[in-house]
């Protein structure tokens, strides 16, 4: 498990590239064959990387340490939001239930889920799920959300080069959890930028998942402080980890999607401090 700790926004002014992409940039999350773990002081928020192969199981528990946590399993006071980035999966849990996630689909599981076990379902390529978890107090029902059950808000101009498909998963007007929210960001041929007006949301941190993106193209994802802004290259299956301090928006050199995940104070998708296009710098 990798553990990244918080930063002040004084002394990530001080950065150069190499401590930038230490501090908030997860290179590689999808190793096949296992569950890579990245946990965060920031929100407490932990991202995995669950890359089973073709046909394999791989058993949550043998990956998390639970002195790690100082909990007998790992939900026992967390909460779980998974995307389907790859083939056909399923999830397994300690009550008998199964899940089966096709590409797209998104599947919350809420505080209190035991023995979570993650299988390939493709004979050929290995699963790629996509996880975050936040610690929750209260214990909602698990559930699955297709793609097409997902909220659709289609923003942006072609003028500005941002036309976008946002589909809100785990949302409140979907289904209830404790703290955490997701969803995905699908940008269209021929626009590249994403949340530009940017803004920060002080009371909520968020996590950026870069996908869709060819092995040859990036992104130039912006971060800092809205005056001392800094920014990582970013290349296709890599996480960025964004505290409440910072902006968080991208351009790349080509269309592209992201699942971005959130927690914090709350779940009020307006409450942004927006930044004057004059200020930003």
């Amino acid at each position: 498990m990798r553990i990244h700790h918080n930063s002040h926004p004084e002394d990530a002014k001080n950065y150069d590239t190499s401590r930038l992409r230490e501090e908030f940039l997860t290179e590689a999350l999808f190793l096949p064959g296992e569950i890579n773990i990245v946990y965060s002081h920031i929100d407490r928020m932990v991202a995995m990387g669950v890359c089973p192969e073709p046909e394999q199981t791989l058993a949550l528990d043998h990956f998390v340490d639970s002195q790690s946590f100082g909990t007998t399993f790992f939900l026992e006071r967390r909460e779980l939001g998974i995307v389907n980035l790859g083939t056909t999966a399923e999830i397994r849990c300690h009550n008998g239930l199964s899940y089966r996630l096709e590409y797209l689909d998104a599947l919350y599981l809420g505080q209190g889920e035991q023995a979570i076990e993650f299988t390939s379902l493709d004979q050929e390529q290995s699963a790629k799920l996509y996880c975050l978890s936040a610690p929750a107090h209260h214990s909602y029902p698990s559930r699955i959300i297709q793609r097409d059950q997902a909220n659709q808000i289609e923003l942006g101009t072609k003028e500005n080069a941002n036309e976008r498909l946002i589909t809100q998963y785990l949302h409140p007007e979907i289904l209830p959890t404790c703290q955490l929210c997701m969803g995905i960001t699908h940008l269209k041929t021929g626009s590249v930028w994403n949340t530009m007006p940017a803004h920060t949301h002080e009371r909520r941190m968020e996590a950026y998942f870069y996908f869709n993106l060819d092995p040859s193209q990036v992104v130039f994802h912006l971060m800092g402080e809205p005056d001392e802004t800094r920014h990582i290259v970013v290349r296709n299956h890599q996480l960025i980890l964004s505290p409440s301090w910072s902006i968080h928006s991208g351009c790349g050199t080509q269309n592209y999607s992201f699942v971005w995940g959130m927690a914090g104070e709350n779940q009020t998708f307006d409450d942004m401090d927006f930044v004057s296009m004059d200020d930003i710098r």
